[in-house]
């Protein structure tokens, strides 16, 4: 087990890297007490059982440059390979503006060959390397040094047992033809709009009970201002203010220092001067939107126009589509795509890419009546109707 702390020795690895088909590659990091993810160790290995596996350690090496990584990232003849990528995709995205391609990532590719929606490593590590992990070290803290030997193995085996569970996975997508299913989802994580949040658009992912134009932009305003302070301060949203504070505070509307003293959600850390200022400033601001500027929230589903019959139907479509691809049906579509589609809808993303090639093409035949559905013993057929 080597453990790498200079730039030099990166390289190095690296360099070999580039000379194989994959690499391997899997991160520890912390989030508790940070906006963004604090880098703590990246762990890669070479093919082969007896291929090289390494711990790139950033905090020991405190002088280490990142930049062969990033080089090998931009190497188009390597496969980087990891599992459930985005957060660690995230990271390299902040640091290094970088996303590595070719890019494979085993839970998606599991998923799409069958093996259950968000499978996780551990349980690809059974199924397939036919091996256990160790959970002993499962919730460490990362930034503290010396690791133990355990610390080490643990991390080790997030990319040693990667390595059957890949070659296993891009051999079952070369059969069953699935390969441009996962290369449609990969391009979702590597796309930086999955990792950029606006603080203008913030208050869309805070869930509201009211549609009240006012109300609306103040909690517009106060997300803008605790995701602005977040980011610059690096400091999670939660330490400024939680969703039912800012909802509270959008509700109360304090104007002085005082009154926001009152706030029964508010912590401590939200009482601080340049926090309560800012929250003060956000509420002005959203008090004094103009009538035309005040934002609008999306129709609630509850209100489409939604056939419950025909919602039916589409749900055991999707059910006996499922089970003959060897799919999660949540992986084509959820509940609320079916309701979307019973109601008229033809925007959504189970209509497009390969949702439309295994589901999508038949759901808007049932939709026009042009095909039905019959049940014989326990298998559900698709009939198509004469027009």
């Amino acid at each position: 087990m080597r453990t790498i702390t200079t730039t030099e020795d990166l390289a190095q690895f690296c360099a070999a890297a580039k000379a194989a088909p994959y690499v391997t590659l899997d991160t520890e990091f912390l989030r508790e007490r940070t906006y963004w993810s604090k880098l703590c160790l990246i762990q890669m290995a070479l093919p082969g059982k007896d291929g090289e596996a390494v711990l790139v350690d950033p905090i020991e090496g405190t002088e280490l440059s990142l930049e062969p990584l990033y080089d090998l990232f931009r190497h188009e003849a390597t496969v980087k390979v990891f599992h459930a990528a985005r957060q660690d995709l995230e990271i390299f995205f902040v640091e290094g503006g970088v996303f590595p391609h070719p890019l494979f990532d085993t839970q998606i590719a599991a998923m799409v060959c069958g093996f259950g929606e968000q499978v996780g490593y551990e349980t690809l590590v059974r199924r397939i390397a036919k091996a256990s992990l160790d959970k002993a070290s499962r919730f460490t803290d990362w930034s503290r040094r010396p690791l133990s030997e355990a610390q080490k193995d643990y991390a080790l085996a997030d990319v040693t047992h990667l390595r059957v569970i890949y070659e296993f996975l891009a051999a079952q997508l070369q059969k069953n033809g699935r390969a441009s299913w996962v290369e449609e989802e990969l391009a979702v994580l590597t796309d930086p709009a999955t990792y950029t949040v606006h603080p203008d658009e913030a208050w869309q992912r805070i869930k509201t009970r009211s549609s009240s134009g006012r109300f609306l932009a103040v909690v517009r305003e106060l997300a803008r201002f605790r995701e602005t302070y977040a980011q610059t301060q690096n400091v999670p949203r939660s330490r400024v203010m939680k969703d039912d504070a800012l909802l509270e505070l959008a509700s109360t509307r304090p104007q002085t220092p005082e009154e926001l003293g009152r706030s029964r959600l508010l912590l401590r850390e939200g009482r601080k001067p340049e926090i309560a200022e800012g929250i003060l400033a956000a509420i002005r601001a959203g008090v004094e939107t103009r009538t035309e500027d005040l934002p609008k929230v999306a129709e609630p589903q509850d209100s489409l126009q939604v056939n419950s019959a025909l919602a039916d139907l589409l749900r055991v479509l999707l059910k006996a589509k499922a089970e003959s691809l060897g799919v999660a049906p949540r992986l084509i579509a959820s509940a609320a795509d079916l309701d979307v589609i019973a109601a008229g809808g033809r925007e959504g993303e189970t209509l497009k890419g390969w949702r439309r090639e295994a589901f999508g093409e038949d759901a808007l035949r049932l939709c026009k009546g042009e095909i039905a559905l019959s049940a014989k013993g326990s298998e559900v057929r698709i009939v198509r109707l004469a027009q």
